[in-house]
């Protein structure tokens, strides 16, 4: 892959963005998933878009942490059909009233058809699995039962679409289990929050708060919903991967049943996973990219090492050590591109600064004559200058200092935009810029017409409270005033 004679002709002489990061973050991000061909926005069905290589490539070794985790936490991969009949959603009455409004609906074949049953193009899979566990499911021998599958999943979005972030069409994991009880069913679900700690803040380096969930604002069908919630640069929260205790909502009306060593039939507690993996990276963008445009770590970048060989036209042992040290990375296990196009080396550094290449090596003449190489590292735009004999050591040095500072750099700024409020008019100055932190009344039921009046007048959200730790109100609740129950977070919300 060298650089695409369609893309835009990026060179030291121009602005690369006419949008900057901070300034206008909105046109930053539409300016960069088409500069970087990330995604083709000219589909002729509004709210898909086309997936490019450099898009694709990145979902794949993102989904390759993902998958690797959950495999370790013992659970089995599944494809599974993109239809599902309605009567499955039926079966539970709280998810088909969730769900309707989002639904596509397969309604004839062939020449105009008719089904004799709608078909649902999947909006997610809970009705799915589980009319097949209660096939595969007899026993206390049998649990715990961990399935997953990489799948996509079609909700018609009413509001505006935006790419990666809110389409009609998204690419995410899924996992659903099965346990024998309600402890058991909980401890999978902190495991979920540690696989979204693991990949998506350790590797991706996307800072989050794993949030318990109102009553009024849980997945429909369960008894408790837990998400995780990122930040972007417009201090806008988005939801990340949610973990939901179903209990035995969904088991019961589909027969999840199994005998207990007495003998006795029981019926399973359900939970479920969701890494949306294509908004999973749209956050990634959003969090580490600038000015220049991508910026990736290292795990999760297409091309790892970009080789720019300068004059090489003239000097031809130029390209040759190019293609020596490519076929010498490379083998070693790097994922390197070696540009030997026709355009001027500034435009290469631009095109490749701008895809989010973690580290560049320029050689021309003058490093082939002393054995020297210069190694620029993206994050920091910092070069250094290195034996050649040092280059291997070297990489595997800068990819974890160049992962290990994005993320450091997200936690900062992250960290940062949590503001303690202590009263109704101080939510209003942070939410849009940062998460208010503050006291609330209730996440039951009777909490929901202060939630009500907070989104109402403020077009905010009450995400939650922390699951990862306690924290004790201290007070009365900043809308209502009466005793404060919980300590709660509230943002907008893409």
């Amino acid at each position: 892959m060298v650089a695409n004679e369609n893309s835009a002709s990026l060179n030291s002489d121009k602005e690369i963005f006419s949008a900057k990061k901070e300034e206008d973050i909105s046109n930053w991000y539409s300016e960069i998933i088409k500069t970087a061909e990330l995604v083709d926005l000219r589909y002729n069905v509004k709210g898909f878009v086309v997936y490019q290589p450099w898009a694709v490539r990145t979902l794949e070794l993102m989904y390759g942490f993902f998958e690797k985790n959950l495999q370790e936490r013992e659970h089995e991969p599944y494809f599974f059909p993109a239809l599902i009949p309605e009567k499955n959603f039926n079966l539970e009455s709280s998810h088909i009233e969730g769900f309707a409004p989002e639904v596509f609906w397969v309604t004839e074949h062939g020449a105009g058809e008719k089904f004799d049953e709608k078909l649902a193009l999947r909006p997610t899979s809970e009705t799915a699995f589980y009319q097949m566990f209660s096939l595969w499911i007899r026993s206390y021998q049998d649990l715990p039962f961990r399935t997953y599958q990489r799948a996509q999943v079609w909700r018609y979005e009413t509001s505006a679409t935006r790419p990666l972030l809110r389409s009609r069409e998204f690419f995410w994991l899924e996992s659903h289990c099965a346990f024998p009880d309600k402890e058991s069913a909980f401890q999978n679900v902190l495991g979920d929050m540690k696989t979204t700690e693991s990949v998506m803040h350790q590797i991706f380096g996307v800072p989050f708060i794993y949030f318990q969930r109102p009553q009024w604002d849980k997945f429909p069908g369960a008894d408790n919903t837990f998400g995780a919630d990122a930040l972007t640069p417009s201090g806008r929260v988005v939801q990340q991967p949610s973990t939901h205790m179903l209990g035995t909502n969904f088991s019961k009306p589909f027969n999840v049943s199994f005998v207990d060593k007495e003998g006795n039939s029981q019926f399973a507690y359900l939970t479920c996973y969701g890494p949306a993996i294509s908004r999973i990276l749209a956050s990634v963008i959003l969090t580490h990219g600038d000015d220049k445009g991508l910026r990736f770590p290292f795990e999760i970048v297409p091309k790892q090492i970009v080789i720019v060989p300068i004059a090489f036209e003239k000097n031809s042992l130029v390209l040759e050590k190019a293609k020596e040290l490519k076929s010498i990375l490379s083998s070693t296990g790097f994922r390197v591109e070696l540009d030997s196009s026709s355009k001027r080396p500034g435009e290469k550094f631009y095109f490749w600064e701008m895809k989010g290449v973690p580290i560049r090596i320029e050689l021309g003449p003058k490093e082939l004559d002393s054995n020297k190489l210069v190694l620029f590292r993206r994050d920091t735009s910092e070069k250094v200058s290195i034996n050649e004999s040092e280059l291997i050591d070297k990489i595997n040095f800068l990819g974890k200092a160049i992962s290990k500072n994005l993320k450091d750099s997200a936690d900062e700024w992250f960290s940062n935009s949590i503001i303690d409020v202590s009263s109704y008019d101080e939510i209003a100055d942070v939410v849009g810029k940062g998460i208010a932190r503050c006291n609330f009344c209730s996440l039951e039921l009777d909490g929901e017409s202060c939630a009500e009046k907070i989104e109402k007048e403020l077009f905010a959200t009450v995400r939650g409270k922390r699951i990862d730790k306690q924290e004790k109100p201290n007070g009365v609740c900043v809308v209502c005033e009466k005793p404060a129950k919980e300590v709660v977070y509230i943002a907008k919300q893409y």
